[in-house]
């Protein structure tokens, strides 16, 4: 192939180098009004009374926005497919505030120093509530946090408002409490994941206008454009044709612009004053104002035969979903469907459990999206399980992984009835590499560096998913121009993760024409062409066979038009990228002839290519981590030595993006193992709000990192290619924490693996 499975350098990497593409800010009007927001300093308050009289008279202010002033109708901030599955449980303002930094006001002004002037002019008389601050004491907590009758959900997500349960969810094959009566060996744990800051380096940005039409235009830094526009229509009352969404350069999402955190409140301010305006969240706001990975507690229940197979997985989560029930469910859910199925040979298996309501900031979508917490749990307890049953813990994999070709009743049936099936997995063969390249059979499981230092090996597997079956969907459209190069429209979002490079260069493998005769489009929600957006792992994967077909079908036209041209028949003809020429002889006639042909007089046409795509399955790219690690047994001190990540993501599009996406995702995965976390004061106040608190791993902390590929070939993926955004993340937890026990012995079960955790369990141990 001339352009896929080859490390093509991204489209747009020189300019964005050297700072010429422009992000959301770079485009606001010079007279757009500064939003700013006047926020709870309580967890859990009521509003009794709200006088902003101050600082409307304040010149320069031009509106002070309360719950007063706007719609009293609940909606949701998740950037889903509609029906959405998270709950409608937040208002723009509400008279209730559920966590510090809920939004209590909103000012627009004519500069920022006007704006923070008047936030300290709005006075403001709380009644204080008994907040509900850890989220093992949420259900049936005397505390309501969401006591409204208002409440919706547009299906049953086990949702209990009155129990503090945002969404219930369980999975179960198998007669669970019988396979674990078979079972010789049982290790039965409980597993702790904190809460992770996205730490993107663009903070969260919006701005609105009204264009000459009168509609509502919002530029935002967004992962969903199209569900930004549904989620304002119902916010604001006004139609969805009414709003026009604008996706420019994006600085990082990692999830957290799967939710439509700020959008609002520009759109706001313009629609009551007329006026542009804008919002930009410092830093401090995108710590605690906005979304975090859900901290969830999950015990896990593991039981096996004399030989090591795996029969029976039991696996109890609870989430802390925060003040709002955005990605709740979702989230939850997918903690159990994309780890179960990674052990095959279980006769019965179980995930269940609840999210539940806290007084906290809302947690919602994060790269991983809850397969990072399963992961971590249940590979844990497998590791532990192979130190029980005394053996490699490769050799316990290697007997009860799922295998191409093979299927699993989590991953449930077709609709004919039959069981889906793995059609690609080099999870067997990732293993083996992986052992190979960390040198596993020689170092397994510890070796002493000196009197003071040990390095310990760990690993771990895990699986993902490409985009939500039955529910994510994409639509390209491929122009074919006036002098022969192509417009590629997409509703996709490139986060920097280079998705626009390698969709074109599905394109241009379709087409047989050089990348430079393709310019990627970005998103205008009145142009583009509908795209769920990107997240669920879905851009390559969904968009990608969007791309295929839109370019196959432009294809097809210009082969149309070429044989109509040379007057030859269809069959008679094919196209090389440069012409359409004769099978059988010497006539020809060039791409840009047929294109300045098409759309002149003589052809009264403009070649457009539409393709859409919808999967019925969500196949799974799968990682073989493994970890080394050196303990100062001294301090604890804990050295990231070296990282190796096998990958199956199929066919490999473009090994240079492909390698750029694990690698930050590997780090941000070490990152949670080893120093992030998001820490509260006991009145529920986030501490950890800046850079200075919150501590995200640099150069220095990494190691070696090492990256490789094992491809496999997916049948319904484009050109076999499968996901990779999202997998790449979950593997460094427990890899790390088991290279940890095997060096000094100890089990760090609560996330972040910290020097002092590991002292204090070592001087345990001597006592």
């Amino acid at each position: 192939m001339k352009f896929v499975n080859q490390p093509i350098k991204k489209i747009d990497g020189m300019d964005i180098a050297t700072g010429k593409p422009v992000y959301t800010d770079d485009l606001v009007m010079t007279n757009a009004l500064i939003v700013k927001i006047l926020r709870s300093p309580h967890a859990f308050a009521e509003i009794k009374s709200i006088d902003t009289s101050r600082a409307e008279s304040l010149p320069g202010v031009e509106c002070v926005l309360t719950y007063k002033d706007v719609p009293n109708v609940r909606f949701t901030t998740a950037g889903q497919s509609h029906p959405e599955p998270s709950p409608y449980d937040r208002l723009i303002l509400d008279k209730i505030l559920r966590y510090v930094g809920d939004e209590v006001a909103i000012v627009a002004a004519v500069d920022e120093k006007t704006a923070n002037r008047a936030l300290e002019l709005i006075k403001v008389e709380y009644e204080v509530m008994e907040p509900v601050l850890d989220f093992e004491e949420a259900i049936g907590h005397s505390t309501v946090i969401h006591p409204e009758d208002n409440l919706h959900v547009n299906f049953d997500i086990g949702f209990n408002q009155h129990k503090n349960i945002a969404s219930s969810v369980i999975i179960e094959t198998g007669d669970i409490q019988e396979a674990f009566s078979e079972c010789a060996h049982i290790v039965e744990e409980t597993y702790y994941t904190q809460a992770q800051s996205h730490a993107m380096m663009e903070t969260y940005r919006a701005f609105s206008y009204l264009d000459l039409n009168g509609r509502l235009s919002v530029v935002s830094s967004t992962q969903i454009p199209f569900h930004v526009r549904r989620i304002l229509a119902r916010a604001l009352q006004i139609p969805a044709s009414k709003i026009r969404v604008i996706k420019p350069r994006i600085g990082g999402g990692f999830g957290g612009k799967q939710t439509a955190s700020v959008e609002i409140f520009p759109a706001i301010v313009t629609l009551k004053t007329g006026k542009p305006a804008k919002i930009i969240y410092d830093r401090k706001e995108s710590f605690s104002c906005t979304t975090s990975r859900h901290a969830m507690r999950i015990k896990v229940k593991l039981g096996a035969d004399k030989d090591g197979r795996i029969l029976a997985i039991d696996m109890e989560g609870l989430a802390d979903t925060g003040a709002y029930g955005e990605h709740a469910s979702t989230v939850f859910s997918v903690t159990g469907y994309k780890t179960l199925p990674l052990y095959n040979q279980t006769k019965a298996a179980r995930y269940h459990g609840h999210a539940v309501y806290t007084n906290k900031m809302t947690a919602g979508a994060f790269r991983g999206y809850g397969v990072t917490q399963g992961t971590f749990a249940l590979e844990s307890a497998v590791n532990q399980l192979a130190d029980k049953l005394n053996m490699d813990p490769a050799k316990l994999r290697e007997i009860n992984i799922i295998k191409e070709g093979e299927s699993n009743p989590v991953l449930g049936q077709k609709e004919d009835g039959t069981p889906v099936k793995m059609e690609s997995c080099a999870l067997d063969r990732c293993i083996k590499k992986g052992k190979e390249l960390i040198k596993w059979d020689e170092k397994f499981p510890r070796y002493e560096v000196s009197d003071t230092k040990v390095r310990g090996l760990g690993m771990a597997i895990t699986m993902q998913g490409s985009g939500i079956a039955k529910i994510d969907t994409a639509s390209a459209i491929i122009k074919l121009n006036d002098d022969g190069f192509f417009t590629l429209s997409l509703g996709s979002t490139d986060m920097g993760t280079g998705s626009d490079t390698i969709l074109a260069q599905m394109a241009a493998e379709v087409l047989e024409i050089p990348l430079d005769k393709i310019i990627v489009h970005a998103v205008d929600t009145d142009v583009s062409p509908f795209d769920t957006g990107s997240y669920a792992s879905s851009t390559t994967y969904v968009t990608g066979n969007a791309v295929i077909k839109a370019a196959e079908d432009i294809k097809e036209q210009i082969i149309k038009y070429g044989a109509k041209f040379l007057n030859l028949s269809i069959e008679n003809v094919e196209f090389d990228g440069n012409y359409v020429k004769e099978l059988d002889g010497n006539n020809r006639i060039s791409l840009d002839e047929i294109a300045q042909r098409v759309i002149s007089g003589e052809g009264k046409s403009q070649l457009i290519g539409h393709g859409s795509f919808g999967g019925d399955t969500s196949p799974a790219p799968f990682i073989a981590g493994f970890a080394e690690v050196e303990i100062d047994k001294e301090t604890g001190k804990i050295d990231l030595i070296d990282y190796i990540a096998v990958i199956d993501c199929g066919t490999v599009i473009n090994p240079n993006l492909a390698t750029i996406q694990a690698e930050g995702g590997l780090v941000q995965g070490i990152g949670m193992a080893l120093f992030e976390d998001v820490v509260y004061s006991s009145k529920g106040k986030l501490q950890t709000n800046t850079l200075m608190q919150y501590k995200i791993p640099c150069r220095k902390d990494i190691g070696k990192l090492t990256v490789e590929f094992e491809p496999s070939f997916e049948p319904s993926g484009p050109f076999g290619a499968k996901s990779i955004g999202e997998v790449v993340i979950n593997t460094p937890p427990p890899a790390i924490a088991h290279a940890v026990y095997n060096a000094v012995g100890v089990n760090i079960r609560n996330l972040p693996i910290t020097p002092e955790k590991v002292l204090m369990e070592m001087l345990k141990d001597k006592k």
